[in-house]
């Protein structure tokens, strides 16, 4: 007899599948937010619908989630089992094998997942289990396990990291006076959060120009300059040479360097190395690169009620002549910081770029 709670919704997943799919959730959130592999968390449950084992995926080189779940029973306990696990199981050979296999190889007889693998060479599992006569079913809490994965499922689905790039400057565009002093343009609490910000991206991007200019330590600190626990691996991109002494060579994470010639190949690289999200901070020439290229996905504008003029513009040349070539953006959030604003922009949808 059917319950209540096992009464398939709109989707056909019953209230048990739900209930296993928040649990396992919970399980992939323990998992490293940083790297290359993604989070990702595995119930098992019996044909009777209790909860036989769980895993989850501790990182690079560990057994994935739905074979740690599996560690956890006897040869044969599997057998006519449910596994329910946040991500398609991988259909890919790298330091472990292929989940979808041992999850076949375990006799289970059905599997539940929330999100699509969009790896080039991990995805597939689902049809492989179909294929050897498992039942699979998808898009379970899809919505929850996206938001969870955000990052990793951007960098995968493009083959980059989603790129933010943030300036301050003041009302009239200029982000240093004509002498080039650029400190302080905006004030404490704009500092802040720009910190804040860097302690939650994988990387932290500058030209070499910054760095030449400013030595910048391309750090995530507090008011009192201490380092925040999690930091921003630095990059910098150019082919002037940065010298043996500068800041940034002292940073807790040994700095990537590259030339910058072809950005595309450049962030490709950068998420091969596991960087899932890059804070594009150093420069109107490096800025107006990405912006150029269309790899701004986010642009966090920090606006200091101040009037410079002069030369000093915060961003350059985008290879823009008529004002109906202009990159539209859509506001996403502006926030009040002390005296200053700041203001959050995404890229318009395809079709809505001609302005009014």
């Amino acid at each position: 007899m059917t319950t209540a709670a096992d009464r398939p919704d709109a989707h056909g997943h019953g209230e048990a599948d739900a209930t296993a799919m928040r649990r396992a959730l919970e399980l992939a959130d323990l998992g490293p937010a940083h790297g290359v592999n993604p989070r990702v968390g595995c119930v098992l449950l019996s044909p009777a619908g209790e909860v036989l084992a769980e895993g989850w995926h501790r990182g690079a080189g560990t057994a994935h989630a739905e074979v740690d779940a599996l560690s956890k029973l006897a040869p044969g306990a599997a057998h006519g089992a449910t596994a329910v696990v946040t991500l398609e199981p991988c259909n890919h050979t790298g330091r472990t094998g292929p989940c979808a296999l041992a999850l076949i190889e375990a006799g289970v007889a059905r599997v539940v997942y929330a999100v699509g693998d969009p790896g080039d060479h991990s995805a597939g599992g689902a049809e492989r289990l179909r294929e050897a006569g498992v039942e699979v079913s998808g898009g379970v809490l899809a919505d929850e396990v996206e938001a969870l994965l955000d990052d990793w499922l951007f960098a995968a689905r493009h083959r980059r990291p989603h790129v933010t790039v943030k300036w301050a400057s003041s009302l009239d565009g200029r982000a240093a006076a004509a002498d080039g002093t650029s400190q302080w343009i905006t004030g404490p609490a704009a500092r802040r959060d720009v910190h804040r910000r860097r302690a939650a991206a994988d990387a932290i991007a500058v030209g070499t120009g910054t760095v030449l200019a400013d030595d910048p330590a391309l750090t995530a600190r507090d008011d009192a300059g201490r380092l925040l626990e999690a930091q921003p691996v630095p990059v910098v991109f150019g082919r002037r040479p940065v010298p043996a002494d500068a800041a940034l060579r002292a940073h807790p994470h040994e700095p990537v360097f590259v030339d910058g010639t072809e950005l595309g190949a450049d962030l490709e690289a950068l998420q091969r190395r596991g960087i899932r999200s890059l804070f594009v901070e150093g420069g109107p020439t490096l800025a107006s690169a990405f912006i150029a290229a269309g790899f701004a996905d986010e642009l966090l504008v920090y606006l200091a009620p101040a009037l410079i003029g002069g030369p000093g513009l915060a961003l350059g040349e985008l290879g823009i002549s008529t004002i109906a070539d202009a990159r539209r953006f859509d506001f996403a959030a502006v926030e009040r910081l002390g005296d200053d604003l700041l203001l959050v922009a995404h890229p318009a949808p395809a079709g809505s770029q001609e302005g009014n």
